[in-house]
């Protein structure tokens, strides 16, 4: 329709007093004639002038027969009119004419006999040319036809919006009787549509002339009261040859095919779209709750007003079996997502919630049986097989909620749950359609889900064997306060290969070891843990550190593709020196107990696992007060800084704050590292102290 204020009834034209004439007759050009009862004329209307092209000086007197008839048509005459004057008897046909300048025109006629009070008679004349008559005749004749017969709807409505003419086009769309019509306002007759809307175009086009084409309207008629129709619609003023407003006429073209095939490629540009959003936004990550996350967001409102991801508790924790299920399942919430702030969330499963479904319930069928569950128009018995309980069908009735869809979360063959969309402000109820966009989300997402899960159950496994494999609380060593830290990756896909270890030697000696196997992993973690082992039975043997790095070296070769760097360093709190070797790995950092804090300048060495590369011992002073620092590269490196940068970061750190031992490692990882940073992290920090004499 296109839309339009409401105009007030009080600003359409309405006539005062008499209403203005209408312009036909004088289209027709009518004149009036009288004759006495001798035939002369002794009346003559102004509009005779073009009639007959005689003035009224020169025909009034005049006998008519002689003045307006050939010689060889007044015998006729003259006995029509004394048939007229004698019986009263009315006359009407066309009769040729002979006009001043000569020529013969055909004037259609009506002649009637007239008594005045006096008893005199008169013959009244009424004639117009018969041409002009024939050509509004012709007209009319065509508009009434073209009207009647037109496949397109027409209505002609007057001044005040009731309705004059409708023809059977338009009594066929609004399944209402043309008579029925007549008489009456558009809200009368169509309440279902947006009258209030068409009215106001029709008056706006009433009051302004200007008219409005090719409108829309979509809604029903009572001609198919089940079904949306579309219509085009065109309104115009109409007025008379005078200029009067006579009122305004209304087109109508049924586009409901046109509509349908437009709302469908509207419908499938809209699935497409959902499903590249859905390509491009569900699986950024290996994390079930995030990917579960991502599939509701790209739901709403695209697909439903409420969409929920619920997940199989079985299956996260990896107890599902293949077989088939007819009893209650437990499903664990993923992810709920709304489009609008509604009390229907309120009443769906909070995330990280365990809830028992038994068979009867909708979502326990959806993953029982594979299939789609839809419920078009959610009655209350449907809500109370949707909702958990009763007092949250209550909740959804309440929201409105009145469509529910159930499409089964699939990946290789194995149903994981269920993806739940709820409609309550969207009016539309959920079709095939809609089913086959969501089972194709659904589809996608799946398979992300199931990668996440597989994906967290192995990391979950690797990050507990390192953990494993890494030292329990530092043991008590003599001379020497110890803290350490190890922190796996935040946004990592895979826990990777760092570690630490504290070894008490002979002598009241004691080694510390930071390692990193590059890879991650369950083998990363695996490998860790042999080179632990291995330095923890180098280390009983007393050897020097670019020894011990040695034999680590020849063991890492045996590891495949595995290298690791690691720093070995063996504190004595007799002589307070330290003894420290590097296998290709980040400097350590000493800080004193004076508050200077520097990275020991130690021959790099390579990597362990290169093979044939010697190694250098290196020994410092270790003050009572000092600080060692042993870290991994994941507390420092980052992808968009140098690594000296990002030293220097760590030295202006320590320098900045000297913080209780304990409380220095969490310290220097939440200062240090990134959120995003994909690696693992280690650090060991010794604090030599006083000697203490017995």
């Amino acid at each position: 329709m296109g839309a339009h204020e409401p105009l007030p009834r009080e600003e359409q034209p309405r006539p005062e007093g008499p209403a203005p004439p209408g312009g036909l007759l004088d289209l027709l050009s009518v004149a009036a004639v009288v004759l006495d009862t001798g035939g002369r004329i002794v009346f003559w209307s102004p509009q005779a002038d073009d009639v007959f092209g005689y003035t009224a000086e020169e025909a009034l007197g005049q006998y008519a027969a002689h003045l307006l008839v050939r010689e060889e048509h007044r015998d006729m005459v003259i006995k029509l009119f004394a048939e007229v004057m004698s019986t009263g008897a009315s006359w009407a046909g066309a009769f040729p004419i002979r006009c001043k300048d000569g020529s013969t025109r055909l004037v259609e006629f009506r002649n009637m006999r007239l008594l005045d009070d006096l008893g005199d008679v008169y013959a009244l004349g009424i004639a117009a040319d018969q041409s002009t008559l024939q050509r509004v005749e012709t007209d009319l004749a065509l508009s009434q036809r073209l009207v009647s017969q037109a496949p397109i709807g027409i209505a002609l409505l007057d001044t005040d919006l009731r309705y004059l003419l409708v023809n059977p086009a338009l009594e066929r769309i609004n399944g209402i009787p043309a008579v029925d019509h007549i008489g009456r306002h558009p809200h009368d007759i169509l309440p279902c549509l947006d009258i209030d809307t068409i009215e106001s175009a029709l008056l706006q086009v009433l009051i302004t002339g200007t008219p409005l084409i090719d409108q829309y309207i979509v809604g029903r008629t009572p001609a198919d009261t089940d079904h949306d129709h579309a219509w085009s619609v065109s309104y115009y003023r109409i007025e008379g040859p005078n200029g009067r407003v006579i009122g305004v006429a209304n087109s109508v073209v049924d586009v409901s095919a046109r509509h349908a095939a437009a709302a469908e490629a509207d419908r499938a540009r809209r699935r497409l779209s959902v499903i590249a959003e859905a390509s491009a936004r569900v699986g950024t990550t290996l994390e079930v709750d995030k990917t579960a996350h991502e599939l509701a967001q790209v739901a709403v409102p695209a697909l439903a007003d409420l969409a929920a991801v619920d997940v199989l508790d079985a299956v996260l924790a990896f107890r599902r079996t293949s077989r088939p299920h007819d009893g209650p399942e437990v499903f664990r919430a993923l992810a709920v997502a709304a489009a609008y702030p509604t009390e229907a969330t309120a009443a769906t499963d909070q995330v990280g919630d365990l809830s028992a479904y038994g068979a009867d319930r909708l979502v326990t069928q959806c993953v029982h049986s594979g299939q789609p569950v839809l419920v078009a128009r959610a009655r209350e018995e449907d809500l109370l097989r949707i909702a958990r309980d009763s007092d949250a069908a209550a909740s959804l009735a309440r929201a409105g909620v009145h469509s529910y869809l159930a499409v089964p979360l699939i990946a290789r063959n194995e149903v994981l749950g269920a993806f739940d969309l709820l409609r309550a402000r969207n009016p539309l109820p959920f079709d095939e359609d809609d089913v086959i966009l969501a089972g194709e989300l659904a589809a996608r997402a799946a398979v992300a889900i199931d990668n996440a899960r597989w994906h967290q159950s192995v990391r979950n496994a690797a990050e507990t064997l390192q953990r494993s494999l890494l030292p329990g609380p530092p043991p008590p060593t003599r001379g020497l306060d110890v803290a350490s830290l190890y922190q796996p990756a935040q946004a990592s896909s895979e826990v990777g290969g760092d570690w630490y270890d504290v070894i008490p030697l002979t002598d009241d000696k004691t080694a510390l070891v930071v390692g990193d196997v590059m890879g991650n992993g369950i083998d990363a973690a695996a490998a860790m843990g042999r080179l632990r082992t291995a330095t923890c039975a180098f280390a009983d043997l007393d050897l020097e550190p670019d020894q011990v790095l040695q034999h680590l070296d020849k063991i890492t070769c045996g590891l495949e593709h595995y290298i690791a760097t690691c720093i070995y360093a063996v504190y004595d709190p007799r002589e307070h020196r330290c003894r420290i070797a590097n296998a290709g790995h980040l400097p350590p950092v000493l800080a004193t107990a004076d508050r200077r804090t520097r990275l020991l300048d130690l021959p790099t060495g390579a990597p362990l696992g290169v093979g044939g590369i010697p190694f250098q011992s290196t020994d410092f002073e270790m003050n009572p007060g000092d600080r060692l620092v042993l870290y991994t590269d994941g507390l420092v490196e980052t992808r968009h800084h140098p690594i000296d940068e990002r030293l220097n970061t760590l030295l202006h750190t320590l320098d900045t704050s000297r913080r209780p031992l304990e409380t220095t490692c969490p310290w220097l990882v939440q200062t240090l590292r990134h959120p995003d940073d994909h690696d693992d992290v280690a650090v060991l920090i010794a604090q030599a102290t006083p000697e203490q004499t017995t």
